[in-house]
């Protein structure tokens, strides 16, 4: 299947076992496979899923939406946080204290010196919310 690029007047030869295709939709399925492939690249490096477990489509779906889930929980941490620690090392924090009780924001936000208490009542209580 050849294709001449108008602008330049080069031409491409597409191998492709569908002729019944243009070479321009060919063009477009490798540009969309080339799509998936970069999403399956980061999910690799950034959620840390090295493989799939299930063998359904529901089940891939839901390990990817659970890893997504905890990648931005991790991140807001990180947003929210005082301490500048990588999403890495959080998630190395999270791993080691999951099943500690303690308070994960005296952890990431230390405070230097306690606040001026001026015998005042507390209105709100965020749990110490930074």
């Amino acid at each position: 299947m050849h294709y001449r690029d108008p602008e330049i007047g080069k031409e491409y030869v597409f191998l492709t076992n569908l002729p019944d295709l243009l070479a321009l939709a060919v063009a477009d399925l490798y540009r969309q496979r080339w799509q998936i492939e970069t999403f399956f690249r980061w999910i690799k490096r950034n959620l840390k899923i090295k493989t799939f477990y299930a063998t359904s489509e529901n089940g891939v779906l839901i390990q990817i939406w659970t890893a997504m889930i905890a990648y931005l929980l991790l991140l807001w941490i990180k947003l929210r946080s005082r301490v500048g620690w990588s999403i890495l090392e959080l998630s190395r924090l999270v791993q080691n204290l999951i099943m500690d009780r303690c308070n994960l924001w005296a952890l990431l936000c230390p405070r230097t010196s306690d606040p001026a208490d001026h015998d005042q009542l507390t209105l709100f209580n965020f749990g110490g919310v930074c």
